[in-house]
């Protein structure tokens, strides 16, 4: 870990591909969240390309509004070793889609035989200081990775 990145890692008994096809699903992202906040699939189109968005519905108390959307656009898209998107949001409601600077990213690896080393790392490192004025970073504590993880791990063994 560093002050700009939370990462962890975890040996999941499924192969790359299997845990590759749960994390470029949307629809499973509300089961994979260690947080708590993503609710639905606002988009549930399978993650094919980089530069493709898909919508999130959220929820948080400490939102304004406790409800929200945010819409990710996918920053690396290499089956089945890596897969990374950074949310931003349309907060204007005219289309104009902007970025927060922090990225999830998800790198599988072959661990043994039908195992795959998967690390999260959550970096924050290119937020600007107008949204660090308003955002605590990180917003959560490493936990909510690990339990990422966990659910990732949950998901693609039973897949």
């Amino acid at each position: 870990m560093t002050d700009e990145s939370l990462k962890v890692s975890t040996t999941i008994t499924a192969p790359a591909e299997a845990v590759f096809a749960v994390l470029s699903d949307p629809v499973n992202h509300p089961a994979i969240d260690g947080t708590g906040w993503v609710t639905k699939a606002l988009d549930t189109a399978p993650l094919t390309s980089a530069g493709q968005t898909f919508r999130m519905a959220m929820y948080h108390a400490n939102h304004p509004d406790g409800s929200y959307e945010m819409i990710n656009r996918v920053e690396v898209l290499d089956p089945p070793h890596a897969i990374a998107w950074e949310p931003g949001q349309d907060a204007e409601g005219d289309g104009n889609l902007q970025f927060g600077g922090w990225i999830w990213r998800y790198d599988l690896a072959p661990a043994g035989p039908g195992g795959t080393e998967v690390t999260l790392t959550y970096d924050w490192s290119a937020v600007p200081a107008h949204v660090r004025e308003y955002i605590q970073f990180p917003p959560f504590p490493v936990e909510h990775l690990t339990n990422s993880l966990h659910h990732l791990a949950e998901l693609a063994a039973s897949a």
